[in-house]
């Protein structure tokens, strides 16, 4: 064979080799912290979770805007488990497909989530490289105990290209960040009720009385006892009834010491590891307990905070949200609102992943659920928190509160007036466009911002977060001692609570719940049950306050929303 004839043989071969795969996902670099540590083992075994493509996604968008948006015929006529699945589910086409690949390929693919959506194979790494063109390396980081297995590049068979819209993981680094802080003075022990609400001031903390205070929440119990909250805690962590116990004696008397939180464990999340046990674990359930006002005791199904405690080695965020909302789409009767106070960088997370989390979230809130997330604790850096950050003025995205389909909660502090918390992360996303419902509070802020700003952001991105509430030294109960705790992780749990108290009252009323809330926040309660909060900018908690940032405005801005609730208000609208 001739020289000439051999380069014809490899070209057309490398054709053939090119056209045989689709480009799915690549990295130029691992993020910063993780270092390659050369291929992974050819013969070690890989286990890849494969999401299938929903026969309908665009349709349930279009019904999840007619239910949720005031003024529809539909307007909260929430679907069911059965419904949402009807749109969720991939097609015979696709499951076809994807079955005679695995088929011809020697793989046995097992359904994991109650939807039919996601699939799992485990396979060698060697055949994991061929057949997705990936080369997979063992990637350490400090954080981590053990190193991961990731791939820079991974491309899809091209008959499978159009059935497949996630496969994990893979170019994916994502970890878990939770955004709690605790407060300069972390042990109190216990002591009297602060001497302020204010959180400006040096005496200053927030207990449930100060909510109660501050935005009107009821101190009666709610009545029906109808409703629940989701609290997920992530890494296996979890929270102690005895630190409920104590924190009920200390700052709500009047409720029984004995009221607890049901528990439920996935992902291998273990009761026996008290290192697992933390402050936000505590924080959430303390906050969702008490300022729910239910008076019940004991681990039955009708408790109304169910604690998710996802195990895990906190290596694989992505995958945690995920297992959340298939242990979700399970329930037939699931909790009306999900609190979560975790989240990560929007870069960290593959692009097709974070949407299809998303749409996960966008079928939760079509079931009625009402799916909060904090907006991140280092202000338009993200989680940032080193000085070195500073000087950057590209702003960091911050997911899953990027999502259209989560209501993400900002944090203020101070009362009277109430301003932004430097900390209170917002900005807008490089994944997701602005969803309609938000175009003109978006584009009515982007006019606020100077031609000159330095600050690097996504100006047709989905702007983040839709409202704010207290997010400065609250109070809690953990490992036995009083602590102060501060973070959008604190304003999130109380935030659900109102939510909560209202969905009660919605059901006692014959009303339905109030479900995906931000068509409606944005439509009519943003304007009518919100206190704007015009004062501040997120800079950050490390950073000069001189450093770039958005500021507080008048209207919707991105760092505190539409503003804090007024519950008497938002109440009102609500029942209208």
């Amino acid at each position: 064979m001739t020289v000439l004839r051999k380069l014809l043989v490899l070209f057309s071969t490398i054709a053939v080799f090119a056209g045989s795969t689709v480009l799915h996902g690549s990295r130029s670099a691992a993020p910063l912290g993780f270092v390659s540590q050369g291929a992974a083992p050819a013969g070690d075994m890989l286990t890849l979770r494969v999401a299938l493509t929903s026969n309908n996604v665009a349709g349930l968008e279009e019904k999840l805007r007619s239910i949720s948006t005031p003024g529809s015929p539909e307007f909260r006529q929430w679907l069911s488990k059965d419904e949402v699945k009807s749109f969720v589910q991939p097609s015979a086409a696709t499951v076809a497909a994807f079955d005679a690949w695995a088929s011809a390929n020697g793989l046995k693919p097992t359904v994991i989530s109650p939807n039919e959506d996601w699939l799992s194979i485990s396979l060698p790494v060697s055949q994991a490289n061929d057949l997705f063109a990936a080369k997979f390396e063992l990637f350490t980081h400090p954080a981590l105990a053990e190193p991961l297995v990731r791939t820079l590049s991974v491309s899809l068979p091209s008959e499978l290209a159009e059935h497949i819209d996630v496969l994990h993981p893979t170019t994916d680094f994502s970890e878990p960040s939770s955004r709690l802080a605790q407060g300069a003075s972390s042990v109190l022990g216990k002591r009297a009720p602060p001497a302020s609400c204010d959180t400006t001031l040096p005496s200053g903390s927030i207990t449930p009385t100060c909510l109660q205070e501050i935005y009107g929440m009821p101190a009666s119990p709610a009545p029906g006892n109808t409703t629940s909250i989701l609290v997920p805690g992530y890494a296996g962590g979890a929270a102690q009834p005895a630190d409920v116990m104590t924190f009920l004696e200390q700052f709500r008397p009047d409720v029984p010491s004995n009221t607890t939180f049901a528990l439920a464990r996935i992902d291998g999340s273990s009761p026996d590891d008290p290192d697992l046990v933390g402050s936000e674990g505590a924080l959430d359930v303390e906050y969702t307990i008490v300022t729910n006002s239910i008076r019940g005791a004991g681990l039955a199904p009708e408790s109304p905070v169910l604690f998710l405690s996802v195990g895990g080695n906190g290596s694989d965020f992505a995958q945690d949200l995920l297992d959340t909302t298939t242990f979700l789409d399970g329930l037939e009767s699931p909790p009306s609102v999900m609190s979560t106070s975790y989240g990560i960088a929007e870069s960290s997370v593959d692009p097709s992943m974070a949407i299809k989390l998303c749409n996960a979230y966008m079928a939760l809130g079509a079931r009625g659920i009402s799916v909060l997330f904090g907006s991140g604790d280092g202000g338009v850096r993200g989680l940032v928190d080193t000085l070195d950050i500073c000087d950057n003025n590209t702003f960091i995205a911050f997911f899953p509160s990027t999502c259209p389909y989560v209501t993400s909660i900002g944090g203020t502090h101070g009362f009277a007036p109430e301003m932004a918390l430097n900390l209170s992360g917002g900005g807008f996303s490089n994944v997701f466009p602005a969803p309609s419902y938000q175009a003109a509070q978006v584009a009515g802020f982007l006019d606020t911002i100077p031609s000159d700003f330095p600050g690097t952001f996504n100006r047709s991105g989905r702007g983040y977060p839709d409202l704010a509430f207290q997010a400065w030294n609250y109070q809690i109960v953990d490992g036995g001692e009083s602590k102060l705790i501060v973070g959008t992780s604190a304003a999130t749990p109380s935030f659900a609570s109102m939510i909560a108290l209202i969905n009660n009252r919605l059901i006692a009323a014959g009303k339905p719940l109030l479900g995906f809330l931000n068509p409606w926040i944005y439509a009519t309660a943003g304007t009518t049950a919100f206190t704007d909060i015009t004062l501040g900018r997120n800079s950050g908690l490390v950073c000069p306050a001189s450093s770039v940032a958005f500021n507080a405005t008048v209207g919707w801005d991105a760092l505190t929303g539409f503003g804090t609730p007024r519950f008497p208000d938002l109440l009102a609208v609500a029942m209208a």
